[in-house]
């Protein structure tokens, strides 16, 4: 299996996720659904502030949820389909272990 196919099928989870309403998407619902012990697992965009990327690895370290850096905010929203997202969090334990298993798999 390549990268690529990984990515895609990624990409296709989040829009089963979305549908199956599993997954909330922006800086505020993310955040919130951390706190409130929703998330299963947060995605941040690749091309994300700095600022973004601290605030979201601070707050899943502190609430032990897992964070994984991917795509860029287009691809996820693209993926979604709505506008750029720069953060989603995964609110299903099911469709979290199949994104972090894909997400280990790809090559760092």
């Amino acid at each position: 299996m390549s990268f690529q196919d990984d990515c895609k099928k990624i990409y296709n989870l989040l829009g089963l996720m979305v549908k199956s309403r599993n997954l909330l998407s922006g800086s505020f619902m993310t955040e919130k659904a951390v706190k409130e012990g929703l998330a299963k697992l947060v995605i941040v965009s690749e091309d994300a502030s700095d600022n973004t990327k601290k605030l979201f690895h601070n707050k899943c370290e502190f609430y032990q949820v897992p964070l994984y850096l991917f795509g860029s905010s287009e691809k996820l929203g693209q993926a979604m389909g709505k506008e750029a997202r720069v953060s989603l969090a995964v609110t299903d334990s099911g469709f979290a272990k199949s994104i972090e298993k894909l997400l280990c798999a790809e090559p760092r």
